[in-house]
């Protein structure tokens, strides 16, 4: 039945695409907002964005299916505070968080230094626009073999001066609040943003606390330079329902891993960033920005098998060089981050804690570990004809891990150090314009680097053998404005070859090991589709559909006894749909309807087991009116998961089951839930 409801869908899309009259649209002001928010991703390097209309769907902290409107990327989400981002498979057999990409926040690095990105540090009410480079074309913004995330917070609105607090209410007891004050003039701009969320969540243990705080700023301190200013806070605790079993996934989805429960596992952050951006225009053609940043994580996570206490302080700096030279175009730069990492671990005695949870007990390790990366770019940019451009980049990475053990002596210490040995990675790529669009080829070598469980032996001593993931990305695809400039097609086509693939293989509930065991090859298609329509007066029709065709297979894989070769790539549904259809009339009053299917997603290298596919419709609408000259009203409403379906949001690959007990795969998504808010925004 399913299966029917989608087909029918995907044809009412299609002819609604098709069955257009002559009128040429024209977009509405909230969306002319974006254009002030200047694509990140250097010269034709291509990139696939979700903006304010897209994100203002969904409940203000489900930024997870905002972000998987974008083809190519998928977020497994197991609650607020747990979700691994992929991009074209890359970085889908991670256990937990998001690694093998490169996450800015208005242009300020913010993936540490074994290259783990935290989305969940930022609050997606105060978001403007979020850019993707999928795959390691975007030299200048590191080459990893995911890509890159950008993150843009709202742009200034020149000539205005406002207070805008947003209130929202929803199911499991959810209350959130964002408050921000904003003045923008010609030559200065100030953002002023507190949020505050809590809720209980679906499941056991599940609750999420969160206060944040974020400042924005941008002065022009003389005619040809500006000061960009960075601060945002975040602090939350949060309940750990962790994954559980077949049964109780099939049972009751709101259920907690037992042990996880028994011991009230939880974690607590609180998560500093700052930086301080200098620009300088010389002329039209040449134009510097150098940055300073700072980062700060304290976190502390009591986990049945143990408690663990740590830290990480971070710093860096960033240059970049952008102009003109020899009817071409150059950007050059550099970045240099160093972090300092500190955890140390805790017996965890919850079981003699007479049913209170988590407690403290002796001390079992202690460890610092020192890491840095370099990285070096320069792009060139050349158009060869008034239609065929060519883009050359290389890009130079160098990265060092610093380990020491402060806990034992002698012969036990585990300290050790690990250089990697310098990378060079290449990139090339064509475009050719044609009347209503272009096509584009890009060739680019990439690398991702192990996290840092993989660079630990199981008796905690780095393994001086392990190496950087590498691979070469091959892309074909176009971008097309049709019909009257009613239609935006896009659709690309992608081949990746990894080799010395990192596996984090699970020897221990708390423990796993990395090792390189082999190569995958990345086969895929997608395809992006939006039409806007303009059906009567200030009415436009809106739908949207993206499509992604993932093939990713192991080409050589041998796990001890295990030939996997030719295997499919755990992790990964093979096919995923996401569309929705929007009603609008001006920015007075939207009607959105969304919809996602995700295929089954192998849970194992062996191929026996997989999760079960999916299908869940949203819907929103939101009003907007002005009581004064001064003050304007919002109201919105949304229901989630319309058919309240059982479905798998999140799965753990490779799990394994300890002491006879089920393995533990799925993490369940929420049952049906519904969110509404005020918006009240006063200008001075």
């Amino acid at each position: 039945m399913k299966q029917v409801f989608l087909i029918a869908l995907t044809c009412f899309y299609s002819l609604t695409i098709f069955c257009q009259n002559d009128s040429i649209t024209s977009l509405d002001e909230v969306i002319l907002l974006q254009e002030f928010i200047k694509k990140k991703a250097v010269g034709i390097t291509t990139s696939s964005s979700v903006e304010i209309t897209d994100l203002e769907q969904y409940s203000p902290i489900d930024f997870a299916s905002g972000l998987n409107e974008i083809s190519g990327l998928y977020v497994l989400s197991g609650a607020l505070n747990t979700n691994r981002i992929t991009i074209r498979g890359v970085g889908a057999r991670t256990p937990f968080g998001t690694d093998k990409l490169r996450m800015y926040f208005n242009g300020i690095p913010v993936t540490n230094g074994t290259g783990v990105s935290t989305i969940e540090a930022y609050d997606f009410e105060n978001m403007g626009r979020i850019e993707v480079v999928k795959g390691p074309k975007g030299t200048s913004l590191g080459a990893n073999l995911g890509g890159v995330i950008l993150l843009n917070t709202k742009p200034p609105e020149v000539g205005s001066t406002f207070l805008n607090n947003t209130f929202t209410i929803g199911s499991f007891d959810l209350i959130k609040d964002n408050l921000s004050f904003r003045h923008s003039e010609k030559n200065f701009n100030l953002n002023l943003s507190y949020n505050h969320l809590q809720t209980n969540g679906f499941r056991q243990n599940n609750s999420f606390d969160r206060n944040g705080f974020l400042l924005t700023s941008s002065v022009k301190i003389y005619p040809k330079g500006k000061l960009d200013f960075l601060v945002n806070y975040i602090d939350y605790t949060a309940g750990i329902p962790s994954s559980i079993n077949q049964t109780d996934f099939s049972e009751d989805p709101r259920r907690a891993a037992a042990n996880w429960l028994a011991a009230r596992g939880f974690e607590t952050n609180k998560y500093t960033l700052t930086g301080l951006s200098h620009s300088h225009f010389f002329n039209s053609n040449l134009k510097t920005t150098n940055s300073i940043f700072y980062t700060y994580l304290d976190h502390y996570e009591p986990r049945p098998f143990n408690i663990l206490d740590e830290f990480t302080n971070g710093f860096g700096f960033r240059s970049l060089t952008e102009g003109k030279f020899f009817n071409g175009s150059f950007t050059i730069g550099g970045e240099l981050y160093r972090d300092e990492y500190n955890w140390q671990t805790f017996i965890n005695q919850f079981r003699d804690n007479d049913g209170n949870g988590s407690l403290q007990g002796a001390q079992l390790s202690d460890n610092n570990e020192f890491r840095s990366q370099l990285n070096l770019f320069g792009t060139y940019t050349y158009q060869l004809s008034p239609k065929f451009t060519l883009q050359a980049g290389l890009a130079f990475n160098q990265t060092k891990f610093d380990f020491r053990d402060s806990f034992n002596e002698g012969e036990e210490n585990t300290s050790a150090r690990r250089d990697f040995d310098p990378i060079v990675l290449p990139s090339l790529g064509l475009e050719y314009r044609i009347k209503k669009g272009q096509l584009y080829a890009n060739i680019g070598r990439g690398f991702s680097n192990p996290g840092l469980e993989e660079t630990l032996t199981p008796d905690g001593v780095i393994n001086p053998y392990i190496e950087q993931e590498k691979g070469v990305n091959y892309e074909f695809g176009g971008r097309f404005l049709l019909f009257k400039n009613t239609l935006n097609l896009s659709m690309a086509a992608y081949q990746m070859n990894i080799t010395d693939l990192l596996v984090a293989q699970r020897i221990d509930e708390d423990q796993f090991i990395g090792r390189n065991a082999g190569e995958t090859k990345h086969q895929g298609i997608e395809l992006d589709l939006r039409y806007r329509q303009k059906i009567a007066e200030k009415w436009m029709l809106i739908p949207r559909l993206s499509y992604s065709y993932s093939n990713h297979s192991f080409v050589d894989f041998v796990d001890g006894e295990n030939d996997f070769s030719g295997n499919d790539l755990a992790g990964v549904p093979r096919h995923r749909i996401n569309s929705g259809i929007a009603l609008r009339k001006g920015k007075a009053f939207v009607f959105n309807l969304t919809h996602q299917f995700v295929d089954n997603i192998l849970l194992n290298d062996a191929n026996t087991l997989s999760s079960e596919a999916f299908t869940i419709f949203n819907l929103s609408t939101r009003y907007n009116t002005s009581i004064s000259n001064n003050l304007k009203l919002g109201i919105n409403f949304g229901l989630n998961n319309l058919f309240n379906t059982n479905y798998a949001q999140s799965v753990l690959i490779n799990a394994v089951g300890f002491g006879g007990a089920e393995p533990r795969y799925f993490y369940p998504g929420n049952a049906r839930n519904y969110f509404a808010g005020l918006r009240l925004n006063y200008i001075f």
